[in-house]
């Protein structure tokens, strides 16, 4: 059997940013900045910076509780035709063991019933804006990997 090699990812940034509300705009920046010219359609680009600014947002409050000695770690890289940004923070210890799609899937009319909480969009909207995003937890590193493709027409079920 004959396997095609991929080339390794090739890192184009790396920075973090303190745990501080609103440092999510500074991680959706220097994103977009690194990732420019490499072919994302305008939309598309929108939608990278919104699953960046969601999941770095996330990063901040939920992982970090906001503490800003404790940075979110945003890497950018690019492997033929895709580009992934991670972003991490220290929140691993209470995900531990927790499935990471386990997430409720939020539903607008049970939470106006006060069924479910306001919460928990956030995830959901970071699955809908890229093309694939997983979430790993190595002791207290807990990584969100964003994925876009390239040249593709259509991000989590959008149109462009």
């Amino acid at each position: 059997m004959t396997s095609i090699a991929r080339p390794a990812p090739r890192r184009l940034a790396s920075f973090a940013v303190p745990s501080v509300p609103g440092n999510e705009r500074i991680a959706l920046t220097q994103v977009a900045e690194t990732v420019a010219g490499l072919g994302l359609s305008p939309a598309r680009l929108d939608k990278l910076k919104t699953a960046v600014a969601e999941a770095t947002m996330n990063a901040i409050e939920h992982g970090n509780d906001s503490r800003p000695e404790l940075p979110v770690r945003v890497e950018v890289f690019q492997s033929g035709a895709e580009i992934i940004v991670t972003i991490a923070d220290r929140g691993g210890r209470s995900d531990e063991g927790t499935p990471e799609n386990s997430a409720e899937v939020p539903d607008l009319d049970r939470k106006l019933d006060g069924e479910q909480g306001p919460r928990g969009w956030g995830l959901f909207l970071i699955r809908h804006m890229v093309d694939a995003m997983a979430i790993t937890t190595q002791g207290e590193r807990h990584t969100v990997r964003l994925m876009m493709r390239i040249g593709s027409q259509d991000a989590g079920g959008g149109e462009d």
